[in-house]
C-alpha cells in the first residue's frame, strides 16, 4: 500500500516536471516567433506611418485614427467621440442561455466562508442576473443596474423589483452582503466641469437609488480621472460627489475600485484611496473593491506568500482592512507593475495560481463578495464573439478547490503548470509590446547629447604671459 502510493507520487512528481520542460519549450518557441514577427510588424508599421502621414497631408481623414485598446477601455473617460467605431458583432452566448452550467456550492461546506462568482448579464431586466448567476454556480455576483453606456434610463419597473425580490428568496442570495452592482463606465466623480459633474453626480444617484429599492448595500464605481488637474484636486471632487449622493440615500456603501495606474486615472495608489476616504464624512457608507489584475499592474504583488502579506500589510497601513468589501478576481495579461488592465483567465497569467491560492486561504477575506471578470468571449464558427459561460463555471470551481489546499504538492503543481502553459503566447505577446513601449519611453527621455561647438579662430597673443588656461571655458565635458 504504502509502495503504491509512493509510486503514484514520483509518477505524479515525473509528470508534472515533463509537463513544465514542455511548457518552457513552447515558451521559447514562441517567444522566438513573436520576436519575429513582431521584427516585420514594425516594418510593416514604418510602411504604414509614411502612408498615413501622406494620407493626412492630403485631407484624407479615413485613414487617420486613434486605435484605443479594447481591453483598456473602460478606464479612459476621455475618448474621442468623433471617431468611429466599427460595428461590434453581435454576440452570442454557447448554448442554452438558461442551462444551468454547474451547481452552487453549499459555502457552509467549504473550510472558509468564499463567495465566489462573476459578473453576469441583467440583460432583459435586472431580475434575470439571478438566474444567470445560478447557472454558473456562483454564491456571488455582479451586474449593471441598467446600460453602461447611456447617461438617461428608464426607471426601474415595479415588476421587475418585486420579480427580483422573490427569485432572491427562491434561490436565497443576500442581496446586502453578496451583490456587487459596477458602476457606469461613463460617470467622472472627478470631473471639474459643472454641467458634466452634474451629469455624471445624477447617473450615480440613479444607481445607488436602484441598490436601495432591490436591497443591495455594496455598490463598485471606478473613481475616475483627473483630467489633467492635480490629483488632490480630483480627489476632493470625488469625495464631494460621495458625501453629496450619501445625504441623498440611506444605506448603500459606496466601493471604490482600485485602478492599475494608467494615464490620469485615480486610484491606482492605495494612498489616493486612502485620501478620498478621508475626506468622506460618514465613514460607514465607504469602502474598496481590490481587482486583483489593477493591484498586480500598480506595481502591489500579490504571487507568492510573502509578497502577498506584504501587499496586505501595505493595505491595512495605508487604508484600513475595515474598509475592505469587495473582490474582482482577474489574473493579469501583462506583466508587474505595466499598468496596462488587461483581464487573463484565472492561473494563465502573469499572477498564476498561487496568487489565487493565497487569497482563497486568507481569512480576513470571508464573506466578501469576489466576482471573476476574465475573459469568456470565443470566436464561433461564423467569426463572431460567442460567450462561454462555462468557463466561469470551471473558474469558480477552480477557486473554491484552492481552500484548504496544499500548494506543495503535485496536483497543484501540475494544475499550476497547465494553467501557465495555456497563457503562454499571450504573456509573451504582451510582454513583447511592454518591452518595447519601455525602449520607446527610454528614448523619450535620454537627454540629446549638445552639439559641438565650432572650434574658435586662435587668439593673437599679446602679452607673454597669457596662459593656455583662457580657453577652459569652452571644454565639452559638461
Amino acid at each position: 500500500m504504502v509502495r503504491q502510493s509512493l509510486r503514484n507520487a514520483k509518477s505524479a512528481t515525473t509528470t508534472t516536471v515533463k509537463t513544465a520542460v514542455t511548457v518552457a519549450k513552447v515558451e521559447k518557441t514562441v517567444s522566438a516567433k513573436v520576436a519575429t514577427n513582431s521584427r516585420a510588424k514594425t516594418a510593416l508599421s514604418k510602411r504604414k506611418a509614411a502612408s498615413i502621414d501622406d494620407s493626412a497631408e492630403h485631407g484624407d481623414p479615413e485613414h487617420v485614427c486613434a486605435v484605443k485598446d479594447e481591453d483598456e477601455g473602460d478606464d479612459d473617460d476621455h475618448v474621442d467621440q468623433k471617431a468611429k467605431k466599427p460595428a461590434a458583432k453581435k454576440r452570442k452566448t454557447k448554448g442554452d442561455d438558461n442551462m444551468p452550467l454547474a451547481a452552487r456550492t453549499a459555502v457552509t461546506s467549504l473550510k472558509r466562508a468564499m463567495f465566489i462568482g462573476a459578473h453576469v448579464s441583467g440583460a432583459g431586466g435586472v431580475q434575470n442576473s439571478i438566474q444567470n448567476a445560478v447557472n454558473i454556480g456562483a454564491n456571488s455576483f455582479a451586474v449593471f443596474l441598467k446600460s453602461q453606456r447611456k447617461w438617461q434610463s428608464p426607471p426601474l419597473a415595479a415588476d421587475t423589483k418585486k420579480e427580483f425580490h422573490a427569485l432572491l428568496k427562491q434561490h436565497g442570495y443576500d442581496a446586502a452582503q453578496h451583490i456587487l452592482p459596477h458602476g457606469s463606465y461613463l460617470v467622472n466623480l472627478a470631473q471639474a466641469d459643472k454641467a458634466k459633474a452634474d451629469q455624471a453626480y445624477d447617473n450615480f444617484l440613479d444607481d445607488l437609488k436602484r441598490c436601495e429599492a432591490l436591497g443591495i448595500q455594496l455598490y463598485n464605481f471606478h473613481p475616475g480621472s483627473t483630467g489633467g488637474a492635480t490629483m488632490e484636486a480630483a480627489v476632493g471632487r470625488i469625495a464631494a460627489q460621495l458625501n453629496r449622493s450619501h445625504k441623498a440615500t440611506k444605506s448603500v456603501i459606496t466601493v471604490i475600485e482600485n485602478m492599475c495606474g494608467s494615464g490620469n486615472v485615480v486610484g491606482s495608489r492605495f494612498e489616493e484611496l486612502r485620501d478620498i476616504i478621508n475626506l468622506v464624512d460618514d465613514k460607514s457608507r465607504v469602502g474598496v473593491c481590490i481587482d486583483t489584475c489593477h493591484a498586480f499592474a500598480a506595481g502591489y504583488d500579490l504571487r507568492s506568500p510573502e509578497a502577498f502579506t506584504e501587499t496586505m500589510a501595505k493595505f491595512n497601513d495605508i487604508v484600513g482592512i475595515k474598509y475592505l468589501k469587495a473582490f474582482h478576481l482577474n489574473d493579469s495579461k501583462a506583466p508587474f507593475g505595466s499598468h496596462r488592465d488587461l483581464h487573463a483567465n484565472i492561473g494563465t497569467g502573469f499572477l498564476g495560481l498561487r496568487a489565487f491560492h493565497n487569497i482563497m486561504n486568507y481569512a480576513p477575506f470571508e464573506n466578501l463578495p469576489m466576482v471573476l471578470e476574465t475573459p469568456i468571449d470565443e470566436k464561433g464558427p461564423d467569426g463572431k464573439s460567442v460567450e462561454n459561460r462555462q468557463i466561469w463555471a470551471d473558474e469558480i470551481k477552480l477557486l473554491e478547490s484552492l481552500i484548504d489546499m496544499d500548494a506543495d504538492t503535485s496536483d497543484f503543481m501540475l494544475k499550476e503548470v497547465q494553467l501557465r502553459a495555456q497563457g503562454s503566447v499571450e504573456r509573451i505577446k504582451i510582454q513583447d509590446q511592454v518591452d518595447k513601449k519601455a525602449k520607446k519611453d527610454a528614448l523619450k527621455v535620454k537627454p540629446k547629447a549638445k552639439p559641438k561647438a565650432k572650434a574658435a579662430a586662435p587668439k593673437k597673443r599679446v602679452k607673454k604671459e597669457e596662459s593656455d588656461d583662457d580657453d577652459d571655458d569652452n571644454d565639452d565635458s559638461d
